[in-house]
């Protein structure tokens, strides 16, 4: 029911409701329903300078929240009531925080910070530390980018905790399966969830036809090499045949295996690179970062 709360029709009347009551430019506007649970209201708003929120009664931290994560001085327009009709009112998030939505109604959420381009491989800060040792943030970037994720793919993510997060911001239509086989490192994804607002991901502790079941089938997985390895590729394909795969491993005899493991099930077409890094220390040398072997694999 949640899904068809906001139809076309009523879609255009709140439109035309905010172009009748101030300057707006509704081909540059980003519409969000947030009803649909798996939408990601802070990185969208984040990240557009209008965005028009369709929502249900309740949220009631929703502008606490985005006033938590430096979003306070975004102008939030509306009117009292469920319908749009009525005077426009506008305050700013910072004079909301202790308010929630009493009904389902829509509000345009003006940005002028926004950043209308995602940046991959964000420094490693910015994530919660935990129990987690992140990957550097440079290979980070060839990872997503040998991922091409779309908007509205959907992934799985096994002991890639940073890669979710980046994953899920990408993927803003689709969905990330976050596997997490430590309990201490699903504590810091959690937190990692909760940090950058993103609703787009479910976390499950392994693989398995039973855990997957009921989440979107995948089309890509990015995989940790580990001892579990084939297991996990043998669950994926058995999901999706034509699954895309990226293993990372510092593990040279690993990464020199990966292609047979893959050519007894029948695929063939894998490529195996490395990608290292050095970065200047305080002393004006140069320091490696490990250097992983970056495996990809197309059904």
């Amino acid at each position: 029911m949640a899904e068809q709360m906001f139809e076309n029709v009523t879609v255009l009347k709140w439109l035309n409701y905010f172009a009748e009551n101030m300057e707006l430019d509704i081909k540059k506007v980003k519409i969000l329903d947030i009803t649909a649970k798996n939408k990601n209201l802070i990185p969208t708003v984040e990240s557009h300078r209008l965005t028009l929120v369709f929502t249900e009664a309740g949220h009631p931290d929703i502008f606490y929240k985005m006033w938590e994560v430096g979003l306070g001085d975004c102008m939030v327009y509306y009117n009292e009531g469920s319908e749009p009709t009525g005077e426009l009112l506008d305050t700013p998030v910072r004079d909301m925080i202790d308010r929630g939505i009493n009904a389902s109604a829509a509000m345009l959420i003006m940005n002028e910070n926004a950043r209308n381009t995602y940046k991959i491989g964000m420094d490693n800060n910015n994530f919660s530390r935990g129990s987690v040792h992140y990957v550097g943030s440079e290979i980070r970037s060839v990872i997503l980018n040998k991922m091409h994720i779309s908007s509205a793919d959907n992934v799985c993510i096994i002991s890639g905790e940073s890669i979710a997060v980046e994953s899920a911001l990408i993927a803003e239509e689709g969905h990330v399966i976050a596997v997490e086989y430590n309990g201490n490192d699903r504590a810091t994804m959690e937190e990692n969830i909760e940090k950058f607002g993103v609703n787009n991901i479910s976390i499950i502790d392994h693989v398995d036809e039973n855990t997957m079941k009921g989440l979107p089938v995948p089309s890509f997985t990015m995989l940790v090499a580990s001892a579990s390895m084939e297991k996990e590729i043998d669950t994926m394909l058995k999901l999706n045949p034509r699954m895309e795969f990226l293993i990372y491993t510092l593990d040279f005899r690993c990464a020199a295996d990966v292609p047979e493991i893959f050519a007894r099930r029948g695929i063939r077409d894998v490529e195996v690179v490395q990608i290292a890094v050095s970065k200047m220390n305080s002393k004006h040398l140069f320091e490696a970062e490990p250097a992983p072997w970056l495996i990809t694999v197309r059904a």
